[in-house]
């Protein structure tokens, strides 16, 4: 997948254009791309450390710290990579890139004692990243087992702004979905309705054939037992993204 870039244009663009091209199409649209030969994680590392050692802890090191956070690149990773890098590019310069790194990451912890904060608020666990699914939410979604046997039951966990997509419980007869919030703040929306916001303790029943969505607030955690209700011919089917305008409208 290329890497779309336009900062050489918006700032260049007018005095040098031919180096913002370069800037946003080779640089980045090809040699960045090329992720077949080297992932962005490894570009990114390679970066890194490659401006630290020129002393460069301006702007341009702070946005590709901030590509390494987002590229994967966590925060012991870059500590243990800066580490090793002070041996051969100075101990000064190693000095000014970890004072830059510590704020790029200082995200990660916030994230980390909010996530543990709201695990501690309910007496389920939050479970592992929904992998199976991750292509029908946006944002972060986790999943636990609560009961596997004659019903299933789990334990659904979405990051800030994290929803699923509309979808729909399919039945011949029976079906449909009980929501059951345990902790957190959170909404659910079926088509044409107004959304309803969710507190622990509400309770959502959703009807086979009913389009909707639910998700996190954007500045809250969330949680909700999900418990298929048992039906004839029951099937789930997976729609179109919450947009972020639709999602928008509910701040």
């Amino acid at each position: 997948m290329a890497v779309k870039q336009t900062a050489g244009r918006e700032a260049l663009g007018q005095f040098a254009p031919k180096f913002a091209e370069l800037n946003d199409d080779v640089l980045f649209g090809q040699v960045w791309s090329r992720e077949d030969k080297l992932s962005l994680r490894d570009r990114s590392l390679v970066t890194v450390v490659a401006l630290m050692a020129q002393g460069l802890t301006d702007s341009s090191f702070r946005y590709h710290l901030e590509s390494a956070r987002k590229n994967g690149i966590t925060k012991t990773e870059i500590a243990e990579i800066l580490t090793h890098a002070a041996f051969y590019a100075g101990w000064p310069k190693a000095w000014a890139a970890f004072r830059m790194a510590k704020e790029v990451w200082a995200e990660d912890d916030a994230a980390l004692d909010a996530k543990a904060a709201h695990e501690n608020a309910m007496v389920f666990p939050i479970g592992a990243p929904n992998d199976a699914f991750a292509r029908y939410f946006i944002g972060q979604s986790y999943l636990a087992p609560v009961s596997t046997e004659q019903v299933g039951i789990y334990n659904v966990t979405f990051e800030p702004g994290c929803r699923n997509n509309w979808h729909i419980h399919h039945a011949a007869q029976g079906g449909g979905q009980i929501l059951v919030c345990v902790a957190g703040r959170g909404y659910y929306q079926e088509e044409g309705q107004p959304a309803r916001e969710l507190h622990s303790g509400d309770v959502v029943n959703i009807p086979a054939g009913v389009k909707h969505w639910h998700g996190a607030a954007p500045d809250s955690w969330f949680s909700h037992l999900a418990e298929e209700v048992p039906g004839e011919d029951a099937s789930n089917e997976w729609l179109e993204p919450v947009t972020d305008e639709v999602y928008g409208k509910l701040r």
